[in-house]
């Protein structure tokens, strides 16, 4: 057990990114056409607001879910915008963003060779997720890495 942990050692078994969204259905189908994301299922009330879906983009299972304000879920377009991103890498950075364009997204960063190996590029789903979509194009030790950006 490490200093900082309390109490008896827990294993994490997995760890899932969660989406809270207005407009999950949409999304969903969103995902599909342009991540090419795989449905698992989706559990929807009678209203229709999806209560909770499961996601697969490549190997990564996400759960995502309507907004619920009656319990304080909300999404990034009630919250005014969204403090992370999730990192994709692909094999053709740039292909993908103009899908994700051509699909509704908005370019939040243009794609660009970056210091540390990878051509990246971030946009911004309609839901108000952001997408850091990246492709590898050098090996960088992490040393070579911190010199870069010591240098910058």
């Amino acid at each position: 057990m490490n200093e900082s942990t309390v109490g008896p050692a827990i294993t994490v078994l997995e760890a899932y990114p969660y989406l809270r969204l207005r407009g999950a259905a949409e999304a969903i189908a969103f995902y599909k056409r342009v991540f090419d994301a795989q449905e698992l299922f989706r559990l929807t009330e009678p209203g229709g607001r999806v209560g909770h879906a499961e996601i697969k983009i490549g190997p990564t299972t996400l759960m995502l879910s309507d907004e619920y304000p009656e319990l304080g879920i909300q999404g990034p377009q009630a919250l005014g915008g969204t403090s992370f991103a999730i990192h994709l890498h692909v094999d053709n950075v740039d292909a993908l963003i103009e899908r994700a364009v051509a699909a509704g997204a908005t370019v939040v960063r243009p794609a660009a060779n970056q210091d540390h190996g990878e051509r990246q590029g971030t946009i911004r789903d309609p839901f108000g997720h952001e997408w850091l979509l990246g492709q590898h194009i050098e090996d960088v030790t992490p040393e070579e890495m911190q010199r870069r950006m010591d240098s910058v």
